[in-house]
C-alpha cells in the first residue's frame, strides 16, 4: 500500500496544528514541508512531525496527495502560480485562511478548480506561530471547507474523511457562504475587541486606573485583541464587502443600545440583554470554535507561601491536568482569587469534587 504524502507551505499555528493532529492520528503518513523561517522547520523536523524539509518552490511537493497552504494570504496567493506547474491530477490542493473569495478567483484564473477545495478550522488562539501549535487545537471544532466547482467528488470525499480522521467536524459551504458568516462570528468579534481596548486606551487616567482595574468580564471579550495586526489587516482587507455590511448591522445595534440607555428604556434594556442572553444561551458548548467554552472554576486560598503548590499537587496526585493558572487581583466573588482552567469539563467537575472534599470554597460563573 503506497503511503499518503501531505505537503505544508507554512507551519504557523494552523499549518503546524494541523501537521501535529495528521501525524498524531496517521503516524504512517509522510509528510514534507517548507517554512520561509528555517528554525521552525528545524524544530519541526526534531519534534518528529516533519520527515522531509523543503525548500521554497521544491518540486517535491509533486509527489503529495495534499497540500495544505497555510502561510500568509498574499503568500499562499503567490505559491498558487507555481504549484499549477507542479501539482499531480490526483492531489488535493487546500488552504487554512479566513477569507475564502480572493483564493477561489485566483485558483479560477489559474485553471486550479478541479484540485482546489478551501478549508478553514474555525480554532485558534490568540498566540501565533508554530510554538503555539498542538496536535489537539482542531480537535471538536468545526472544519470549513469550501470546493471549487470542478472538485470531484471522491476529493471532497477524501478530504471529509481526513478532517473527521483528526478529530474535526467537517463541514461543507460556498465559498461566499464561508466568507459571510465568518465576518460575522470571527472578524467583526476582532474588531470589536480591539476597538474596545482602542476605547479605554482613550478613556483612561495617566494613573492608568482602568487598566489596572479591568476586570475578567472584560479581559474575556478583549482578549482576542492580542491577535497578530498583521494577519487581522490583511483579513479585514481580503473581506470588505461581507465584514463592512456586518459592520453595518453591528453598528445599527450599538446605536440602538445608546438610545435605550439614554431615554433610560428599562423595558427596552431588559429586552436587550435578555434576547442576547437567550440567544447565547443556545449556542452548543459540544464543539470548539472561534469562541470556545473555557472549563474554568474558582478556588477561595489563603495567601500564603505555598498555596498555589498545595493545590497543583492535589489535582496533580488525581490525575487532573491544569491548562492554566493564576491569581486574579480583582476579585469578582466574594473572596475567590485562583484561577484554575481545565481541558475539559470532566477535569474541571473532578477538581471541583477534590477540592472541595478538602474544604476549598469553589466558584464557578
Amino acid at each position: 500500500m503506497e503511503t499518503t504524502t501531505v505537503g505544508f507551505i507554512g507551519l504557523g499555528l494552523i499549518g503546524g496544528s494541523i501537521a501535529k493532529a495528521i501525524k498524531k492520528f496517521h503516524p504512517d503518513y509522510q509528510i514534507l514541508a517548507y517554512n520561509r523561517t528555517k528554525s521552525v522547520l528545524d524544530d519541526a523536523v526534531f519534534d518528529g512531525i516533519v520527515d522531509v524539509p523543503c525548500v521554497e518552490k521544491d518540486t517535491r511537493f509533486a509527489f503529495c496527495d495534499y497540500i495544505f497552504l497555510c502561510a500568509t494570504v498574499d503568500y499562499n496567493l503567490e505559491c498558487l502560480t507555481w504549484l499549477k506547474d507542479v501539482l499531480r491530477p490526483g492531489c488535493i490542493l487546500t488552504d487554512a485562511g479566513s477569507v475564502k473569495g480572493e483564493i477561489h478567483k485566483q485558483v479560477t484564473a489559474l485553471g486550479l478548480t478541479s484540485n482546489f477545495i478551501g478549508g478553514h478550522p474555525m480554532a485558534g488562539s490568540e498566540k501565533t506561530g508554530y510554538e503555539y501549535s498542538t496536535d489537539h487545537l482542531i480537535e471538536n471544532a468545526y472544519y470549513i471547507l469550501t470546493p471549487s466547482e470542478d472538485v470531484g467528488l471522491d476529493k471532497i470525499g477524501a478530504y471529509t474523511e481526513l478532517v473527521s480522521s483528526i478529530g474535526a467536524l467537517p463541514m461543507i459551504l460556498t465559498w461566499e457562504e464561508h466568507d459571510f458568516i465568518t465576518a460575522s462570528i470571527s472578524h467583526l468579534p476582532h474588531i470589536v475587541a480591539a476597538s474596545l481596548v482602542n476605547v479605554v486606551k482613550k478613556l483612561d487616567s495617566p494613573q492608568e486606573h482602568m487598566k489596572t482595574i479591568a476586570a475578567g468580564g472584560f479581559k474575556d471579550i478583549t482578549r482576542i485583541a492580542s491577535s497578530s495586526p498583521h494577519m487581522w489587516q490583511q483579513i479585514c482587507l481580503e473581506n470588505p464587502e461581507h465584514i463592512s455590511k456586518v459592520l453595518d448591522e453591528y453598528i445599527r445595534q450599538i446605536v440602538q443600545a445608546k438610545y435605550l440607555v439614554d431615554q433610560r428604556d428599562a423595558n427596552g434594556l431588559y429586552q436587550m440583554f435578555a434576547d442576547s442572553r437567550e440567544y447565547r444561551n443556545s449556542f452548543s458548548d459540544a464543539v470548539g470554535g472561534p469562541l470556545q467554552k473555557a472549563f474554568v472554576l474558582y478556588c477561595d486560598i489563603i495567601d500564603e507561601t505555598g498555596a498555589i503548590a498545595t493545590i497543583a499537587t492535589i489535582l496533580s496526585m488525581n490525575g487532573i491536568s491544569i491548562k492554566n493558572i493564576g491569581i486574579l487581583h480583582n476579585r469578582e466573588f466574594d473572596d475567590g482569587v485562583l484561577k484554575i482552567e481545565f481541558y475539559d469539563e470532566e477535569a474541571k467537575k473532578q477538581a471541583a469534587e477534590q477540592l472541595t472534599k478538602r474544604n476549598y470554597i469553589i466558584y464557578e460563573r
